[in-house]
């Protein structure tokens, strides 16, 4: 259950986001209703979304596999329950996504690049980050300088993403319940799961 009100003052700013987030997600977003709260967050929240969706050096499927790892590691239920359902609109395969929560423990299902990427994105989370050099020595021979610059930087963006939502006490949506497969949490062996929370 959130820890704040999913009912916050109105404002112009917030229509108008409110009806984009219905216009390009069907619903109204749960943290966009929350951070209104504070205008000039969610403002401020908007303008870096916007911008952050223009970058382009990353192959979008390498970046969507770093966010979801990273959402998983810090147990953003919310940003993971989304992921799933931004993973079927990107046309990833769906048979593949639903192990991201549980990737360490389904490695024959990723290519060694994914596992790169979603180690990464694992040790970058961490709290110290764990990345080593050889780890982003790796990345950069196989992805070049400004594609590993944008892997950072979408990682801290998911941190940034993750922890807020998770300290707000946002969970689900049911995005991932209009998935064609539903994900496999932590310690399953293959049979359907609940994500990861």
């Amino acid at each position: 259950m959130a820890r704040i009100s999913l009912d916050p003052p109105r404002s112009l700013f917030l229509r108008m986001a409110e009806w984009y987030s219905r216009r390009k997600y069907g619903r109204v977003m749960d943290p966009l209703r929350a951070t209104a709260h504070n205008p000039r967050v969610l403002r401020a929240g908007a303008l870096y979304e916007s911008r952050i969706a223009k970058w382009r050096a990353l192959d979008p499927g390498l970046k969507h596999l770093a966010e979801m790892v990273s959402a998983s590691r810090i147990g953003c239920s919310w940003c993971v329950d989304f992921g799933y359902w931004l993973a079927e609109d990107l046309g990833m395969p769906m048979e593949k996504i639903r192990y991201v929560p549980a990737w360490r423990e389904h490695r024959e299902r990723f290519g060694e690049l994914e596992l790169l990427v979603m180690e990464f994105a694992e040790a970058l989370t961490e709290t110290e980050p764990t990345v080593t050099d050889a780890m982003a020595e790796e990345l950069i021979g196989r992805l070049g300088e400004s594609a590993f610059v944008e892997l950072t930087a979408i990682v801290a963006v998911e941190n940034h993403r993750s922890r807020i939502n998770a300290a707000l006490g946002l969970t689900g949506q049911g995005f991932s319940d209009q998935c064609a497969v539903q994900p496999v949490g932590k310690g399953a062996a293959g049979a359907t799961g609940a994500a990861a929370s």
